[in-house]
């Protein structure tokens, strides 16, 4: 027999999402549970390296700044339960099945998966991780000083990390699939006054090339069949995100972007299914909305446990 434990609240993911909706469980009086894939807590926070300044009320010099404040609010009674993946969910009697074989029965499931990096799915992209393919512009300035970096995308991450990237790197090459910019005009301008960056629009990026470290990037034109090369020494892929959502794609209604369509009060097409944060938030993926989507599931759960609805 499977290892069973039961709470009210059982929240998949360890974010700003998950982090705040344990601490409203233990506010409204809810046990809970938050099932975090990785070893640690902080989700998305432990990749921003750069200042964040758009949180109200806290400027923090980083993710893991803000990370570090976020944990002397956290719950003493939550369960916390790291290193553990989620196999399925039991939609009939809400249910969440563990790969290590537990089973966790709730009375309320809250999806707080986030988002996760897009990939280019190219020849190179998985090979040369931290052999020159970045992880951030932000923690990378040093490491680039004087070299050839390479960054792929035309949107506010891909333009906001040409900029700072360009204070130290020798050049930066923005490579853009189509022929014009989706990133917001100050990034624009920034980037139009820096001479040692370059724009290649319309273009493909078909591989990422090199030996015992990134030394090249090959791609094609639009209009053209053969491939082209440009050095580099420092690849930063920057082409946006996708939802993890994929143990509910056949349970719940998803948009056609996969990310989980919920109501006013962040519950899926399935009762007792909620969904908060980035998972469900594509117009506006920030902290902030993760905190609100956080406080409105909760207190829509509690509501629903009082009631016995």
């Amino acid at each position: 027999m499977p290892i069973e434990r039961s709470f009210d609240v059982v929240i998949i993911g360890g974010g700003p999402a998950g982090m705040s909706a344990a601490v409203w469980c233990e506010d409204l009086g809810l046990s809970c549970c938050v099932i975090e894939r990785s070893s640690s807590l902080g989700g998305q926070l432990n990749w921003i390296h750069a200042p964040i300044r758009n949180y109200p009320g806290i400027e923090a010099a980083t993710g893991n700044d803000l990370l570090e404040r976020f944990r002397t609010s956290l719950p003493k009674t939550t369960t916390y339960l790291f290193n553990e993946a989620v196999e399925s969910l039991i939609q009939v009697d809400l249910a969440v099945s563990l790969v290590s074989g537990e089973r966790i029965k709730s009375k309320a499931i809250v999806l707080a998966t986030g988002i996760r990096r897009r990939k280019l799915g190219v020849s190179g992209e998985e090979e040369f991780k931290g052999l020159g393919i970045l992880d951030s512009g932000a923690k990378a300035k040093n490491e680039v000083s004087g070299k050839n970096v390479v960054i792929i995308g035309g949107g506010d991450a891909a333009l906001e990390n040409a900029s700072m990237l360009s204070e130290t790197a020798s050049k930066v090459m923005v490579i853009h699939r189509r022929a014009s910019l989706a990133a917001r005009a100050e990034f624009l301008a920034t980037v139009a006054i820096r001479p040692n960056v370059e724009l290649l629009m319309s273009a493909k990026v078909v591989s990422i090339n090199g030996d015992d470290k990134v030394r090249s990037v090959s791609y094609q034109n639009e209009d053209a069949q053969n491939e082209s090369l440009i050095d580099a020494d420092a690849v930063l892929i920057r082409i946006g995100v996708e939802p993890n959502s994929e143990i509910v794609k056949a349970i719940v209604d998803l948009d056609a972007r996969g990310y989980v369509v919920v109501d006013r009060e962040c519950m899926t097409s399935v009762p007792d299914i909620y969904a908060i944060g980035d998972v469900s938030n594509q117009i506006a993926p920030t902290i902030a909305s993760a905190v609100g989507d956080a406080a409105t599931a909760i207190k829509s759960i509690r509501s629903r446990v009082s009631t016995g609805k």
